[in-house]
């Protein structure tokens, strides 16, 4: 090769004209065919990444002593009966599922027959939403001592310790609708109608036994019976809070029969007195048809929902969940010795310190725990010279608190956020120094506005600032006025 002649590898080649096309018939493509049975040796491990979450919840799951699941199983060696599914799969399918966040039976199903994961737990299993429901409702005892172990098994390896919890409550929206939810009267109707429904279906099928299928008639017998049986929970739930409604009637009679006297005195020698409060309108109570148990409760989004307050004690080392609890009472005060005891009668000892936001604080519970050697996060810190509350919830806590430490009015400087009527009022007996609070009336009024504009088709602004206000001693009886909180003053 010359010098400074440069050639390419294959610059020696021919070049390759490109065929004309000729004709005009159409192209030769081939096609997708769905319907053409193929075998193919594949196996669900194979099509699940060595490095998938599941296999670490597989592996969790089978070192757990399943025990008492398997005792309950009734189909034994030498015995007749249809073998179930391993609890293993149960509970892992449960727990992944958990850890996706996924809650509904039913969702869970259909992931068993479409998602490679929720596949490969089954491992040819058949799963369905009724097993999964019934798995989940009939062994809760056995969970709850499931994750009693596990966390144990975390103290002993040194990743988790009880010295410090954490509890806070969600509301959990329970799976009934608001429509659900009848008066007791109405639920005497209803119980009516379906025992005269369960007779009729007796009937007919002493009568006609030909006139449905057995698998039929069953279903529709089963759905009767679960239907009245659901009342019947419904109109217990109605009488039992008509009994508690009439115990706190009496306690209020007693506590206006031992006030009475000293209005009276108060009247003769001329000094006001607090306004009589008015007596609210007794309610019929009221339960639903669908979960007798639920209660509609305050959700996150400032809605009313039927729903349940799950309760969860958090160690802060590990943020691992040392206990559950869950109970209709919308309310977080008054949970944090019971969910304290708890944890005592399952580890065999208590927290050194019990945190909870102000919304927990009850000072029959904050001096018990003190009496048991726990701290809350004021006795802990006894110094502490301000608190700031994100809601006013909190700030009324907080009040509690400070009252369980004897502490009185103005030693320990509380802020509160809202505006809320009961904080305002404290900040007149010189327990909150300041709250910032928005104003309500306003939001209300502008947003219905908004809402009026909106429905004309007229424009509106994307976002409204309706201000907000610092309440102070001394501009708090203005601010009461002007947004016409009157009459939620006590």
């Amino acid at each position: 090769m010359a010098s400074g002649e440069e050639e390419g590898l294959f610059d020696f080649l021919p070049e390759q004209a490109a065929p004309e096309r000729v004709g005009g018939g159409l192209p030769r493509l081939r096609f997708a065919e769905r319907m053409q049975t193929r075998w193919r040796p594949v196996s669900l491990d194979g099509l699940l990444p060595d490095d998938h979450r599941v296999r670490l919840v597989w592996s969790f799951v089978e070192g757990l002593d399943l025990t008492a699941l398997l005792a309950t199983i009734k189909a034994v060696d030498g015995r007749p009966g249809h073998p179930p599914a391993d609890p293993r799969i149960l509970l892992a399918l449960w727990l992944y599922a958990t850890v996706e966040g996924i809650g509904s039976a039913r969702e869970v199903a259909r992931l068993c027959d479409e998602h490679i994961a929720f596949e490969w737990l089954c491992g040819g299993v058949g799963m369905n939403a009724k097993t999964l429901a019934d798995f989940r409702v009939d062994h809760g005892a056995v969970l709850e001592c499931l994750l009693v172990d596990s966390f144990t098994a975390l103290v002993r390896a040194g990743v988790a310790s009880l010295d410090r919890v954490a509890q806070d409550g969600v509301r959990v929206r329970a799976s009934a609708g608001a429509a659900s939810f009848r008066r007791h009267s109405t639920l005497q109707e209803c119980r009516c109608e379906a025992e005269k429904a369960v007779h009729d279906l007796r009937t007919q099928l002493d009568t006609d036994p030909g006139a449905a299928s057995r698998k039929q008639a069953a279903a529709r017998r089963r759905a009767a019976e679960d239907r009245e049986r659901r009342v019947r929970a419904a109109l217990a739930v109605t009488e039992e809070l008509h009994a508690k409604q009439q115990e706190a009637a009496r306690k209020e009679a007693e506590r206006a029969a031992r006030k009475a006297p000293q209005d009276a005195a108060a009247d003769a020698k001329g000094e006001a007195g607090e306004p009589a409060s008015k007596k609210p309108r007794e309610k019929e109570p009221r339960a639903s048809t669908t979960d007798a148990q639920a209660r509609v409760m305050k959700m996150a989004d400032g809605g009313f929902r039927p729903a349940y307050n799950v309760q969860f004690a958090t160690d802060t080392k590990s943020t691992a969940i040392a206990g559950v609890s869950v109970d209709n009472i919308g309310s977080d005060m008054g949970k944090m010795l019971p969910m304290n005891d708890a944890l005592a009668g399952q580890y065999g000892t208590r927290p050194r310190q019990h945190l909870a936001d102000g919304g927990f604080a009850k000072l029959d519970d904050i001096e018990a725990l003190a009496q048991n050697g726990v701290e809350t996060l004021l006795r802990a810190h006894p110094k502490v010279a301000a608190v700031a509350n994100a809601w006013d919830g909190a700030t009324m806590g907080t009040i509690a608190a400070l009252k369980g430490l004897h502490k009185g009015p103005g030693q320990v400087k509380v802020a509160g956020f809202d505006g809320a009527p009961d904080a305002l009022q404290q900040i007149g007996l010189g327990w909150v120094q300041c709250d910032v609070a928005q104003h309500l009336y306003k939001i209300g009024h502008d947003g219905i506005a908004t809402a009026i504009k909106a429905a004309r088709g007229e424009a509106v602004a994307e976002r409204i600032d309706t201000g907000h206000a610092v309440v102070t001693s001394d501009n708090v009886k203005q601010f009461i006025v002007d947004n016409h909180l009157e009459k939620f003053m006590q």
